[in-house]
């Protein structure tokens, strides 16, 4: 049934409802990690304790949550050069979701583009700033051809 039928649309489900809530709980264990400096492990354990992970992409939360940190240098690196000021002004929720979305955008080839960057922007609308959408977006478009090379140059 769709919104033509009288009926709203219905909100995805399955793999791609499961990534979108294992990138929200990512960026929310990101942001804890980079503001108390808690330890990894128990910013990940207590995230399961405390939600309810039975419609969570249980697995890529956790490859996020780990493969943020250890590449955090590489990741800063890449997102820098795409900054209008310093990295340490950045605010710290944007600064969760450019990193997770470089990091998708470097490991995760399996992820397009275009998702990685719309799923950024929902996070941003969702956590950040009135404004830090259009931030991260920004962030975004210009770290893609960097990272994404040949899938931009394939949808010419």
């Amino acid at each position: 049934m769709s919104a033509v039928d009288g009926q709203k649309p219905k909100a995805p489900r399955g793999k791609i409802a499961a990534r979108r809530e294992a990138r929200s709980l990512s960026v929310q264990a990101l942001y804890q990690w980079h503001m108390a400096g808690q330890a990894i492990n128990e910013i990940e354990a207590q995230f399961r304790v405390d939600n309810d992970f039975s419609h969570v992409d249980g697995a890529y939360f956790h490859e996020i949550l780990h493969g943020v940190p250890s590449l955090k240098t590489e990741i800063d690196e890449l997102i820098t050069p795409c900054l209008d000021r310093p990295l340490d002004e950045v605010d710290p929720v944007e600064l969760a979701i450019l990193r997770m979305s470089c990091y998708e955008l470097r490991n995760r080839i399996d992820v397009p583009y275009r998702v990685v960057i719309n799923e950024g922007i929902e996070l941003a609308k969702t956590f950040g700033a009135t404004d830090g959408h259009k931030f991260v977006n920004g962030v975004l478009d210009k770290l893609a051809p960097t990272l994404r090379a040949a899938e931009l140059r394939a949808k010419r």
